[in-house]
């Protein structure tokens, strides 16, 4: 295993943006490569996203995804005004580096031994059509980033 969450290979870097289309236009054109799509957080019924510790049916984005290098994915994540993890990190920090992610397997032990390490977890819930989970927690004993972990089903 390899530390406390079982693997070291970075699965995404992601930034919290005031506006998506201006964003990812800007983006695409700096690295060469064609605007992606830009899409919602998806449906409450599926995404079951809970902020903390407290079931938050409105919490959403926007998000669009580039893929660079060996497969790693910059994400562009525009809150749409309620509390979330991604609105408390723009109104507190401005637009930036929100969270980098790893791909997991055993999510509830991973955030167990995260927990243990000292980081909190802050907000969960599903992706896609409820084919995986999400996990972000804040960094603890002195890292100071959001981790956010992924699991597929």
């Amino acid at each position: 295993m390899d530390g406390i969450i079982g693997t070291s290979k970075l699965t995404q870097v992601a930034l919290i943006v005031r506006d998506i289309e201006k964003t990812k236009t800007r983006l695409a054109e700096f690295l060469g490569v064609p605007v992606p799509p830009h899409f919602g957080g998806g449906d409450y019924a599926v995404t079951q996203t809970q902020y903390m510790g407290a079931p938050a049916p409105d919490a959403s984005c926007m998000m669009a995804f580039f893929t660079v290098g060996d497969g790693v994915q910059i994400e562009l994540i525009q809150p749409n005004g309620v509390a979330s993890v991604w609105q408390d990190f723009l109104n507190q920090k401005g637009e930036g580096l929100h969270h980098i992610a790893f791909n997991v397997k055993g999510m509830d032990s991973i955030i167990l031994s995260c927990e243990g390490f000292g980081m909190k977890l802050v907000q969960k819930g599903n992706y896609g059509s409820g084919d995986g989970c999400y996990s972000y927690l804040e960094g603890g004993n002195g890292l100071p980033f959001i981790l956010e972990l992924l699991e597929s089903f």
